[in-house]
């Protein structure tokens, strides 16, 4: 299975659902459209939606970190939400949930960061 990326912008903040898997073979797509999102369309703040990610491996770890990097580097946060029971464990295992906030939805999610939905 390979990865499906749909992002769109609502207010301030970068939606960035992902479906299937995030792995070596996937993470720099995903590196790049979100670099490119992020610039083009002057985003302060990413929502990372992950009910459809089936799998991720440190390389996806890897993209999500240098994109939190990137958008705390212009004074933004990064939130995930309807985040899957193995991708949670991956993220608690790595700590990413000491430096990103979870949510249980989109919607509490801009709420989170003050984006009107």
């Amino acid at each position: 299975m390979s990865l499906q990326l749909q992002i769109s912008n609502q207010g301030e903040a970068l939606i960035v659902r992902l479906q299937g898997e995030l792995d070596h073979h996937t993470s720099e797509l995903l590196k790049t459209k979100m670099e490119n999102a992020i610039e083009q369309e002057g985003s302060n703040h990413i929502v990372l939606v992950l009910q459809d990610l089936s799998f991720m491996d440190s390389s996806g770890l890897g993209v999500i970190l240098g994109r939190y990097k990137q958008i705390t580097n212009k004074g933004g946060k990064m939130v995930v939400c309807n985040v899957s029971p193995s991708i949670y464990r991956l993220f608690e295992m790595s700590g990413l949930f000491k430096i990103l906030t979870i949510e249980e939805d989109v919607e509490q999610a801009l709420s989170s960061l003050g984006v009107v939905s």
